[in-house]
């Protein structure tokens, strides 16, 4: 039988929104700001939030941080779209977390790469099994790096409790083609995937051809309508849409993106910024980005909004 959260997600009523992680300037969580982050990209039109994820920065919150971020993301959301909170590192703090996520009333986890090790599947599979055992939370499973699977690997994922889908962020189509085929024909019931690479929109077309919908937006934290736009370009067939939007924003913001080391966060943030929003700089090891790269940023924005003519 499906999960509520499953469900929820099977039918995606706009992007899934990765909000950034609030902090004041001395360094510390800022909770109205970040509540104001995830409430108005809830009003804006999200379909689901995933708190203190890649985007959200996981790895540089405290447990006691991260379950309190969760906590006031899953306040500011209202019920009126699930949560869903990030859990990682080892096995054993990858439990702590989401067993701190299941206390904070997160709807479901997203299962990140064990830290560092390079693990045979299956290591990667117990792993994974534990995490999901350790709560009654849904799981996503987060494909990258570290953590990639075989098409026998995730039809085993697919097979286990609690384990309701594959988030991918390593982009080969080729093996995601072959595990969406293996579990298809193994595992009966719908298994969700999710497109989980850096600003998922620039791919998001070939993904749709794997049958692969869902997809992580972090460009809807500082410019939600142009993301909306992309969504709704895709699902209603509008290609010339989507392609005008990727040729004149999402292409140059991937280029701008690729000038900085961990500008997937940082310069995401920025962009709340510009967009009025303070939610402070990012944590170390990341970085800020140059005043030029933000200038830059700044001239992307006003551009994509100019693409999108009455359709604001």
């Amino acid at each position: 039988m499906p999960s509520a959260l499953a469900e929820r997600l099977s039918i995606p009523s706009g992007p899934l929104f990765f909000p950034v992680t609030a902090y004041g300037r001395d360094g510390a969580l800022d909770l109205d700001a970040y509540r104001a982050h995830v409430r108005q990209g809830v009003e804006a039109g999200a379909a689901a939030v995933f708190a203190c994820c890649g985007t959200g920065e996981f790895h540089a919150l405290t447990p006691e941080e991260f379950e309190t971020c969760v906590r006031a993301a899953v306040e500011a959301a209202e019920g009126r779209v699930p949560v869903v909170a990030g859990a990682g590192y080892g096995t054993a703090l990858a439990v702590r977390y989401a067993r701190l996520a299941e206390a904070a009333g997160a709807d479901g986890l997203l299962a990140m790469p064990p830290y560092l090790v390079a693990a045979a599947q299956e290591g990667l599979l117990r792993h994974y099994r534990e995490v999901a055992a350790a709560t009654a939370l849904p799981v996503i499973v987060y494909q990258r790096d570290n953590a990639v699977f075989t098409p026998d690997t995730a039809v085993a994922l697919a097979r286990t409790d609690g384990v309701i889908g594959l988030k991918d962020g390593l982009g080969d189509l080729d093996l995601m083609q072959r595990v969406v085929s293996a579990v298809r024909t193994e595992v009966p019931g719908d298994f969700l995937y999710f497109n989980g690479l850096p600003t998922a929109e620039q791919t998001q077309l070939a993904y749709r051809g794997l049958g692969i919908t869902l997809y992580s937006s972090a460009v809807f934290c500082f410019v939600p309508e142009i993301a909306l736009a992309f969504h709704r370009a895709l699902r209603d067939g509008d290609d010339t849409t989507a392609h005008r939007l990727l040729d004149g924003f999402y292409r140059p913001f991937v280029e701008l993106r690729a000038q900085g080391r961990g500008y997937a966060v940082s310069l995401v943030k920025a962009g709340v910024r510009l967009r009025g929003l303070d939610v402070g700089e990012v944590r170390p090891p990341l970085h800020e980005p140059s005043e030029d790269h933000v200038k830059r940023l700044a001239r992307l924005i006003e551009r994509g909004y100019a693409l999108l003519g009455g359709d604001v």
